[in-house]
């Protein structure tokens, strides 16, 4: 083989071989955009799902509770005379130290223990008893980490919706709960009791 076609073979190879590299680094671009495209939409997919479930968590009606004055908050052994609360269910006020165990309940529980409940940011749904096993029934929706549901005789309207400082209530017509009223109470006023206490209340 002569000399020329030698460096002409050489120059093939190396043509090929810059070639081949060239193909490889086209590839490995082509795949890290695509990489980066996936991420890219997966974080677009999460922002907006976290945007929509923030947003859909949002009150949308409008807010029928009342301010309730904040009366003086102090610790008190069961059975202990206990003061006139300013709101039926009460809101604040004097409260044992321990509290009711959050979730749906089939047992009355003395207000002085979910006072305490309400100190720690949770919502207290009661409910008179006298309601029909349908609206019992349907009030476990509502049984949410911050939430504590329980019948209560005393109620002088058939549902109440208590948060610290915040009360709304009302009678039922034709057993249907305003379901939309109550998600926005909770979403407005779950978590905001002077003491911020994360996750689920345990106690009685």
């Amino acid at each position: 083989m002569s000399k020329e076609a030698y460096e002409q073979k050489k120059r093939e190879r190396l043509k090929k071989k810059e070639e081949k590299k060239r193909k490889a680094k086209q590839e490995k671009i082509k795949s890290n955009l695509t990489t980066y495209i996936s991420i890219a939409l997966v974080l677009i997919v999460v922002v907006f799902g976290i945007y929509w479930l923030v947003d859909s968590s949002k009150p949308t009606g409008e807010d029928f509770s009342q301010k309730i004055e904040i009366m003086e908050e102090s610790h008190i052994a069961p059975g202990s005379v206990l003061p006139e609360y300013n709101s039926n269910p009460p809101t604040s006020g004097p409260h044992y130290t321990q509290t009711a165990e959050a979730g749906y309940r089939t047992e009355e529980i003395e207000d002085q223990y979910i006072i305490h409940n309400l100190e720690h940011g949770d919502i207290w749904i009661s409910y008179k008893p006298s309601v029909s096993s349908e609206v019992k029934e349907a009030l476990k929706q509502f049984d949410h980490v911050k939430v504590i549901i329980t019948p209560r005789e005393a109620n002088d309207m058939d549902i109440a919706i208590a948060a610290w400082g915040r009360l709304d209530k009302f009678n039922l017509e034709n057993d249907e709960l305003p379901v939309q009223r109550i998600n926005d109470f909770i979403a407005r006023y779950a978590n905001q009791g002077p003491e911020k206490i994360p996750g689920k209340s345990q106690g009685i």
